[in-house]
């Protein structure tokens, strides 16, 4: 026996306990900065976009004031594979020569950035797209790592060519932005002090963003559930003590290393509470600020 369909009364009922139960989180949030880190990864085709795009002009609607900083790793790897231009990695970061970066910044400042505007803007809200370079709000020093070749312990320092590090933030052009209904759509571009362009890592462009606004909370989408246990289970909360022990006993690994460094970072910065949580789930960035649920692992001082 099929179960009878919900009434258009109880359906009604539902959502606006729905909203009642979403009331203290929208107070908790009302007209603090929260800076989302939307990861190439994460960003899982059209469908996937628009729906994180009608997330972030909710939040904005309920008196938040969302940053958006997205990558755009596997987009920049597809183009330069179109283009027939070999990638080469290094420590996790792409090695970016004088050709490699003209198509970073191509990519991620102009196709993925106006897209993820487009999107914002559709669904009702009012987008602007910027990078670094804007208003000098990123500058970046050249980034170097020191590399272990594969079976010995010899070390040595890879050249990355246009990569940077974040270096200073200023932000006076963010700051003109927030709390007018706008919402700041960011590409990881940033300018050299000798005016060139540095390719910066995503999740360090959104920490060190998210730092200087001393942000209320920082999430940080990515592809993964959050910070995994031995057993692979998720751990739902950490302090930035716990998060070190856990990289020293070798539970976070790989990947998710500079990922923690970063929410770490963010946290010495001034910001409250970081959380890396799975981009892909449906309403991610909704579940996380606006129910008890919660998402992914949350990372504070």
């Amino acid at each position: 026996m099929t179960e009878p369909n919900p009434s258009p009364a109880s359906e009604a009922q539902l959502q606006a306990e729905v909203l009642a139960k979403a009331l203290p989180h929208m107070q908790r949030y009302d007209d603090a900065i929260v800076v989302v880190k939307y990861g190439g990864h994460a960003i899982s085709g059209e469908e996937g976009a628009r729906t994180f795009a009608q997330d972030i002009v909710l939040l904005e609607q309920s008196g938040v004031n969302p940053v958006v900083v997205h990558g755009g790793g596997p987009q920049i790897g597809a183009m330069l594979q179109k283009l027939g231009i070999k990638s080469e990695f290094a420590a996790g970061l792409r090695i970016t020569d004088k050709a490699t970066v003209e198509i970073v910044e191509m990519v991620l400042a102009g196709s993925i950035n106006k897209q993820i505007v487009g999107f914002i803007n559709e669904a009702g809200g009012t987008a602007i797209g910027l990078c670094g370079k804007d208003g000098n709000m990123v500058r970046a020093r050249k980034a170097n790592r020191v590399v272990i070749a594969p079976g010995s312990n010899d070390e040595h320092e890879v050249d990355l060519g246009f990569v940077g590090e974040p270096d200073t933030v200023d932000t006076t052009v963010l700051d003109q932005i927030l709390g007018r209904e706008l919402i700041p759509v960011l590409a990881p571009v940033a300018a050299a002090v000798d005016g060139g362009t540095y390719n910066v890592n995503a999740d360090t462009f959104a920490g060190a963003i998210a730092g200087a606004l001393g942000a209320k909370r920082f999430l940080l989408l990515t592809d993964v559930p959050g910070v995994l246990d031995k057993n692979k289970q998720l751990i739902p909360r950490l302090t930035v003590t716990e998060a070190r022990a856990l990289i020293a006993d070798g539970t976070i690994s790989g990947g998710m290393i500079p990922k923690v460094e970063t929410c770490i970072y963010a946290l010495e910065k001034g910001v409250e509470g970081v959380v890396i949580l799975d981009g892909k789930v449906p309403h991610a960035v909704l579940l996380e600020l606006l129910t008890d649920h919660g998402a992914g692992t949350l990372i504070t001082r």
